[in-house]
Formats: structure tokens, C-alpha cells, sequence
């Protein structure tokens, strides 16, 4: 079930960028609306990183990207961080040395009241109690879904508008995969915080997205609700595994 109002919170119009001289995105169009969950499908090397990074300032772009009416390309990505965007890159950027709880409060860097702190702690270990069992453990010594989970709590922190999350089924088993994009399902529902995710996994994606974009070669090739998504026949023989 959708939580999104229809209004437009993220507007994205002729999107370019790459990398140096390398042009990776080729004039994207899209839009997602406030509290619900898009997935962005494609191979690898489609752009869906790409896209993410330019989505938060970490790439060089041009075009017009509206968040919530502000205008966000060319800001640099602690700009972009402070409008509410909150992104969970591919391989997680755990701090291995530091302890779980350390993780979680470099999410709440910025934020000077203590209880707000406290309360955002309990919040994230609400989501993933797996963490509060582990919170003065070294991140290094947890597990692969675990650590992804304390990826997503850390941003989580932020108190996110707008959360991008890369690949987060990567190296995962398929029963910890499952779990994940449950706990991203009732954050969605619970929080109304509006997702982008960039997933491999394509039936989990589609299981918790209202709609989908599919890139090939930096450009949206087909657009839809997931459910159209999922009954195309292209879609279902390239990346769900079978035919309609």
C-alpha cells in the first residue's frame, strides 16, 4: 500500500552527468512522489549509481533536479545532506573501527540536542533491534546484513526526507535480503520517508516500490507502476527470470 499523497517532492528534468569527460546519464526525466518508495532497475553499468551520486551532489550534473521546490544541482553534497537527503552507497561505508553506537551518532553529527540524539538511538534500534544487542560491538566484527543495517540506521539519524540506498541486497544472503527490505518497507510506511532504491534483487524492489524506472546506457528505457513493471514481459525475461 502506497503512502504517497501524489504531491511532487522530487522532480528530476534532462539530467546529465558523469565523470570527467565520461557523460554516464543522458538527460533522465522522472519524478517521485512525498512517501513512496521508486526503484531504479537496469545491468550493471546502466548509471543507477550514477544517478544516485547526482542526486546528492557527489557527481558533476546538469539539468534540473527540485527537491521539495529547492533546487539542488551543482550543491555540494553536506548542502544536500542538510535539505534531508540521506544516502546509503553500495559496500555500506561502515566505520569499521568504531563501535555501533559510535556509527550511529556520525549520522548525528550535525545535531546539537542531546535527547533528540538519544531518541533517534532508540528509534533506529526500534527498526533494527539486532543493533542494540550489538551496540558496543566494533562494526568490523558484524555481520554483512548487520552491517547494512547500520548503514541504513546511521542515515536513518539524519531524519531523512529523501533516502537513496545502492544496492543494499549486495553480498547478502536471500533470507537476510528479505528481512532488509521489510524493515525498508515499514520505515517507509511508519516514517513516510520517500526512497529511492537502486536494486539487482528487481522481485524485492518491485514488492515494496509504486513505481520503477528502468535504465539501459544512462537512459530511462521504461517507465511505470511496479506492477506494470513487473508484468512486462521484457522487464520479467532481463531481470525477473521468467516470461508472462
Amino acid at each position: 500500500m502506497s503512502t504517497g499523497t501524489g504531491e511532487p517532492f522530487l522532480t528530476v528534468t534532462d539530467l546529465h552527468a558523469g565523470y570527467g569527460g565520461a557523460r554516464v546519464l543522458h538527460g533522465l526525466n522522472f519524478a517521485v512522489a512525498r512517501g513512496e518508495v521508486c526503484a531504479i532497475l537496469g545491468p550493471n553499468g546502466a548509471g543507477k549509481t550514477t544517478l544516485l551520486r547526482a542526486l546528492c551532489g557527489m557527481v558533476a550534473a546538469r539539468g534540473v533536479v527540485r527537491l521539495d521546490g529547492a533546487d539542488i544541482v551543482g550543491r555540494a553534497p553536506e548542502s544536500v545532506a542538510r535539505l534531508g537527503v540521506a544516502h546509503v552507497p553500495e559496500g555500506r561505508g561502515t566505520f569499521m573501527p568504531l563501535t555501533v553506537e559510535d556509527n550511529l551518532r556520525v549520522g548525528a553529527y550535525s545535531v546539537r540536542d542531546r535527547v533528540r540524539v538519544q531518541a533517534d538511538l532508540a528509534r533506529v534500534f526500534d527498526f533494527f533491534p539486532v543493533l542494540k544487542e550489538k551496540v558496543h560491538q566494533q562494526a568490523g566484527g558484524l555481520s554483512g546484513g548487520q552491517q547494512q543495517m547500520l548503514a541504513i540506521g546511521r542515515a536513518l539519524m539524519m531524519r531523512p526526507r529523501l533516502l537513496l540506498l545502492d544496492e543494499p541486497s549486495l553480498g547478502l544472503s536471500p533470507l537476510v535480503t528479505q528481512e532488509l527490505f521489510q524493515i525498508v518497507h515499514t520505515i517507509n510506511q511508519e516514517e513516510h520517508t520517500t526512497v529511492i532504491v537502486v536494486e539487482q534483487n528487481a522481485h524485492l524492489a518491485l514488492a515494496i516500490a509504486q513505481h520503477a524506472h528502468v535504465l539501459e546506457t544512462g537512459r530511462i528505457v521504461l517507465s511505470g507502476t511496479a506492477a506494470q513493471i513487473k508484468a512486462d514481459e521484457q522487464v520479467a525475461k532481463s531481470y525477473l527470470g521468467y516470461r508472462v
